[in-house]
């Protein structure tokens, strides 16, 4: 009988790990508003940390640099996956260099934490590109350190498997439309850190990212 129950748990478990939040959005008029990009940059993301730790307190200018920090890793992730992929398969576009992002930002007056007061619009005027990838991260651990990503029934059970989400936004510089965004819940199955994370998400949702060149 307690193998059964340690079967079902663990079958409960894998479906529940494979049925783990993801949303991926493409806009209609995309082909229609994407036809002349040929650069994108991609912005350093706005992280909200929500950390707990029974060995250290958290200042806030602690939290702000780690959210600056943690920010950058996914920006930084995400550049190393495009730069990778444009050498495996042709896109249609070229990735703005992110320190030249961080220049063009830093020099323009626009910090991390202020970054959704800007519209796309003013972003890519900014940064002389025609898109730009932008997004968001929430976590309750630093994800730019390596995680424990053995499976914890335990904690599992008690709810706590999730522990982050991560949405990732394409904008158009003319329109300031949304052109393309991806949401995903990030658990012990996603990755041991960043780069593991976003080149895992990035790899299953690659099917759906636009600018591929059709073959």
């Amino acid at each position: 009988m307690k193998k059964i129950l340690t079967s079902l748990l663990i079958l409960i478990v894998g479906m529940q790990f494979a049925n783990a939040q993801k949303k991926i959005y493409e806009s209609d008029k995309f082909d229609e508003l994407s036809k002349d990009h040929k650069i994108i940059a991609i912005l350093p993301f706005q992280t909200t940390l929500n950390l707990k730790s029974k060995d250290k307190t958290y200042t806030k200018a602690q939290i702000q640099e780690l959210e600056e920090r943690e920010g950058v890793a996914v920006q930084e992730a995400l550049e190393s996956y495009f730069l990778n992929r444009k050498r495996k398969k042709k896109l249609k576009i070229e990735f703005q260099d992110i320190n030249t992002t961080n220049r063009m930002l830093k020099k323009a007056g626009v910090v991390s934490e202020d970054m959704d007061i800007y519209s796309p619009q003013e972003l890519c005027k900014i940064l002389k590109v025609d898109a730009v990838i932008s997004g968001s991260l929430t976590s309750r651990l630093l994800l730019s350190k390596d995680i424990d990503t053995s499976f914890d029934l335990i904690t599992y059970l008690k709810g706590k498997s999730d522990y982050g989400k991560i949405i990732i936004k394409l904008s158009d510089k003319t329109t300031g439309k949304l052109l393309w965004r991806y949401e995903k819940t990030i658990n012990r199955k996603s990755g041991k850190n960043t780069q593991n994370i976003i080149n895992r998400m990035m790899r299953k949702a690659s099917r759906k990212f636009p600018y591929e060149e059709k073959r």
